[in-house]
């Protein structure tokens, strides 16, 4: 059920939920951007931001959001449109836009909400025909709560069997660092969908590598501290760019054997631009709390930071099982 996987985006400085739950028109600011936190089930993320779009007629680029959520859960989430100059008209929309999904809360921004600027994800997940015995489950969930669990990239980054990475060996990677001629990406060309799905490709060649340093980490048990080279003062794996690896040394080194095992993968990097960068190979969940319901069903509470997968970081202790076929969405944002 929807219900058990419930997904809610924290945004500093942007209100939680409407003062008047009667009303929709509530609209605080003078900023060109219309914000609004929608609670969904069913659809994904990218699908509202197209609907969003058409309701305020305004193109597909000047509406933002934070992260993608998933459509097989109860999700909320702020979505920003540009509308400079509109504000009369905003309570006409907002209505259209309540008879889609609940609008949560409204505000104006000066700013587009854009990727990872969100603080946090806060998950509510309830485990069914939880099969081990409660004292195993709560002495697992007490070291996950100390120690965290590898950050792995989740099964999602990488398309529907693997499809992104298949695609990604194809793609030119020259292609990533054209310019168009006509402004900066904002129309609705067939040469800007095929570049941004270029970004996706590279993005889950990136994320693989990342996964297979990570595991090789996880098997010499080293996951959890850095070691010396890394360029961080915490255990960290590469976000592979232009030049490999910012880690040096003996580390350095070893990312880059790795790497070098995928040479399809390895060659997407050689002509980039991208900037290598570093991820932490710790998720730690923030405040997890747990509670024991009905029977076999267990209620779990935390949070986690903008790109970590609730369902990655569980899978490290429980043996999950997707009712909803939630591999064909995200599970992040």
């Amino acid at each position: 059920m929807p219900e058990d996987f419930q997904v809610n985006e924290v945004l500093d400085g942007f209100p939680e939920e409407l003062s008047d739950q009667s009303s929709v028109a509530f609209v605080d600011g003078d900023g060109e951007h219309l914000c609004l936190r929608l609670e969904k089930t069913g659809d994904n993320t990218e699908y509202v931001a197209g609907e969003l779009a058409s309701l305020a007629d305004c193109r597909p680029f000047d509406v933002g959001f934070c992260g993608l959520k998933d459509r097989h859960a109860v999700t909320t989430q702020w979505f920003s449109l540009y509308r400079p100059g509109m504000f009369e008209d905003d309570a006409a929309l907002i209505a259209q836009v309540s008879e889609c999904w609940r609008v949560k809360a409204v505000c104006r921004s000066t700013r587009k909400l854009r990727r990872g600027e969100h603080q946090w994800n806060h998950f509510t997940i309830r485990l069914r025909q939880v099969s081990a015995s409660r004292d195993a489950v709560d002495a697992a969930l007490e070291s996950l709560k100390s120690h965290g669990a590898p950050n792995y990239f989740g099964p999602q980054r990488f398309g529907f069997g693997g499809a992104n990475l298949d695609r990604a060996v194809h793609i030119d990677p020259s292609t990533l660092n054209r310019r168009r001629r006509h402004g900066r990406g904002r129309g609705r060309a067939s040469g800007g969908r095929d570049s941004r799905k270029n970004v996706l490709y590279f993005s889950a060649a990136r994320s693989w590598l990342f996964n297979e340093v990570l595991a090789d980490r996880v098997v010499q048990g080293s996951w959890q501290m850095p070691l010396p080279g890394e360029p961080e003062a915490y255990a960290t794996g590469p976000l592979w760019g232009d030049g490999g690896t910012s880690a040096s040394g003996d580390v350095g080194q070893q990312e880059r054997n790795i790497v070098a095992c995928t040479p399809e993968l390895a060659a997407l990097f050689q002509t980039t631009r991208m900037k290598p960068e570093r991820r932490p190979l710790v998720a730690m969940l923030k405040d997890l709390n747990w509670l024991w319901l009905e029977g076999d069903v267990l209620e779990l509470d935390f949070f986690l930071e903008p790109g970590q997968y609730a369902t990655t970081v569980l899978s490290d202790i429980f043996e999950l099982e997707d009712m909803s076929l939630s591999h064909h969405t995200q599970s992040h944002g």
